[in-house]
């Protein structure tokens, strides 16, 4: 830290109790009192260098122990003033980044100026500031510091905007253009060519690039009001929001031990914030949300999305304002493709309990998520139910991400028993059909609430069930919805009817793939001799393709076998109503594909003894349910 020394005479002050005296030979002739110390000093130094003294001192009257004047409302205090003393008398001490604020605002206090003497108070410390502490950022810093226990006088005199203007110049600057140095404390100094100094010499190594964040931790040593200030003149500078919202995280992370419990290894930054001896008081954490909230860009992936879920958390906890939690809602929902399944899960922190997560507070984050991607011009894409058969879909998309962790949500939360299906169908429902494109995930967290939700009607199971499209389950999914005992029998009809479907459109890929390699060979067959190794893997792979066109041909037997009992068994329930029109049937169970689909072809069934059980179970269902089917006729 820099300092210049004031006066030539050694110190001639000693201190005994409550008081100061001068041990210059001479008797007090004055007494000063400042707060509880009195100082024993004489009139003629004082009266010389201040006016206030002067003017106090010729108003005094005379008693028996001299002249008592009082000073109760000097800036900095019992130390200020006996700095002011030594400094009247000529008495050496140290002019730093630490005091000089003090002495500065006393000196003004006191009218110290040039009228009482030459180079006075006012003066010295003034040109202190501007040529040494401005422009230096630790001295800066720490003027700055000091300036919160006298801001009313350090604010007249422009003293906190000047040092607030210097550290924000210096923070937007790049230190490595010009080789000053940023943290005195820790790194070496550095000559002005940039090279490394040695006690006094150059060693010609370069120091170490300063990244963006060297600012960070000295800035979140000032206090709320001051930090506020510093990161609003930094914006008004064109500084990059990505850094501004770094360092806000930083500040945030270091005064609200909530954020730190479940941040997990966050690898967005290598700053650690340090631990301090007391946290603050929930009052002070709430008005520190707050202000982050006010600080915060508005901007899209500019703070991480982990931290605005630490914020939220600790907003709910804390029991913030409900402005300041629904903006945090806002920025989550700006972003929510780049959460995670554990960002989600927050646990109800509201007095009645009802669910074991907050899922009022992601139904809110997800439509905000909506309405942003359809402001933003995001037009949902006509995909033909074909193009997700048998492949691998599209590209992720963020929609499309949403849609797959808002399944898993679904799935997680789908457990609680108190989870109302109302609520459950909401979120589910929030989801643009587009967006997902296979109804896996959803279908997953539908059977897992049926699992824990045994009492639900019929009719309810059936609404749940149709936020799902069964053209947009997956092979797998539709081999185990068939045989799903929690599925509404309706459901399970449409399942092995559009499974039967995409077994039918799988055969003919393969036969046209088939066509192609057989066109292949044909092309391939005057370069028999020249190319025979490439030759045998065509002919295996083709060998394969076959095997697996068996397969899927048995398969598609087996189904059409159970189409065709299935058609028999409600041919004979409809008999019994005087109804056996498989139209009238079709239209019960909702289907939009010609009855032809079912229809067996010769020769095709080689294997029934699944199908068999399956229809087997389904009459054993369908005969619980046949009530119910009568009246909906």
């Amino acid at each position: 830290m820099a300092c210049v020394k004031l006066g030539s005479k050694t110190d001639a002050f000693h201190r005994q109790g409550q008081a100061w005296f001068c041990t210059t030979g001479l008797p007090s002739d004055i007494a000063v009192e400042v707060g509880e110390m009195s100082f024993h000093l004489h009139k003629f130094p004082l009266l010389s260098r201040s006016g206030v003294m002067e003017r106090l001192i010729s108003e005094a009257s005379e008693g028996e122990e001299g002249c008592v004047i009082t000073i109760p409302d000097i800036p900095g205090g019992v130390k200020t003033f006996e700095l002011v003393a030594k400094f009247c008398y000529g008495v050496k001490f140290e002019l730093t980044a630490s005091n000089v604020v003090y002495l500065r605002c006393a000196a003004e206090h006191l009218e110290m100026t040039e009228e009482y003497g030459e180079d006075n108070l006012i003066t010295q410390t003034e040109a202190f500031l501007n040529q040494v502490v401005l422009r230096n950022w630790k001295d800066s810093l720490k003027a700055l510091q000091t300036c919160d226990d006298i801001l009313p006088y350090a604010e007249e005199l422009n003293i906190t905007k000047r040092c607030i203007e210097s550290l924000a110049t210096k923070a937007s600057t790049d230190p490595n253009l010009f080789g000053w140095p940023v943290k005195e404390h820790g790194g070496p100094m550095q000559s002005p060519g940039g090279s490394v100094l040695w006690n006094g010499i150059s060693t010609g190594a370069r120091p170490k690039k300063s990244s963006s964040d060297w600012w960070y931790e000295d800035a979140s040593t000032l206090s709320l009001p001051l930090y506020q200030r510093l990161i609003s003149v930094m914006e008004s500078r064109g500084i990059k929001q990505e850094i501004i919202a770094a360092s806000i995280t930083y500040y945030a992370k270091k005064y609200l031990p909530g954020l730190n419990r479940r941040q997990g290894n966050d690898s967005s930054t290598h700053l650690k914030p340090v631990s301090l001896g007391s946290p603050p008081s929930e009052e002070d954490q709430k008005l520190l949300l707050e202000e982050v909230d006010r600080l915060l860009p508005f901007q899209k992936r500019v703070v991480p999305t982990k931290f605005l879920f630490g914020l939220l958390r600790t907003a709910m906890i804390l029991r913030a304002n409900p402005s300041c939690i629904s903006n945090f809602e806002k920025r989550i929902g700006m972003q929510l493709d780049q959460a995670t399944l554990e960002d989600l899960l927050m646990p109800n922190f509201s007095y009645s309990m009802e669910t074991l997560y907050n899922v009022d507070c992601v139904q809110r984050i997800l439509d905000h998520f909506i309405a942003m991607e359809q402001t933003g011009g995001v037009s949902p894409c006509s995909v033909d139910d074909e193009q997700f058969i048998g492949s691998s879909g599209p590209s992720l998309t963020p929609i499309t991400m949403v849609a797959k962790l808002i399944d898993g949500y679904l799935a997680e939360v789908a457990p609680d028993v108190n989870l109302k299906l109302p609520k459950f169908q909401a979120l589910a429902a929030a989801v643009p059909e587009y967006a997902r494109p296979l109804d896996d995930g959803l279908y997953r967290a539908i059977d897992i609430y049926l699992k824990s939700h045994p009492w639900l009607v019929e009719s309810e199971r059936e609404q749940l069930c149709r936020l799902m499209d069964c053209q947009k389950l997956s092979l797998e999914a539709c081999t185990h919805a068939a045989q799903n005992e929690r599925l509404p029998l309706r459901i399970v009809v449409q399942v092995l009817f559009f499974e039967q479907l995409q077994l039918r459109s799988s055969i003919a890929d393969c036969f046209l793939v088939s066509e192609n390699l057989d066109g292949s060979r044909q092309l391939r067959s005057g370069f028999a001799m020249s190319n025979e190794g490439g030759w045998a893997t065509t002919v295996r792979e083709n060998q394969v393709l076959k095997v697996g066109m068996d397969n899927m041909r048995m398969r598609v037997s087996e189904l059409e076998k159970e189409c065709s009992n299935m058609r028999q068994e409600i041919e004979k329930l409809g008999r019994v109503k005087g109804s056996s029109t498989w139209g009238n049937v079709s239209k019960k169970f909702g289907f939009k594909i010609k009855s032809q689909m079912c229809s067996a072809q010769e020769g095709s069934v080689t294997n029934q003894h699944n199908g068999s059980e399956k229809v087997e179970k389904l009459k054993e269902r369908h005969g619980k349910h046949k009530k119910d089917s009568v009246k909906d006729e």
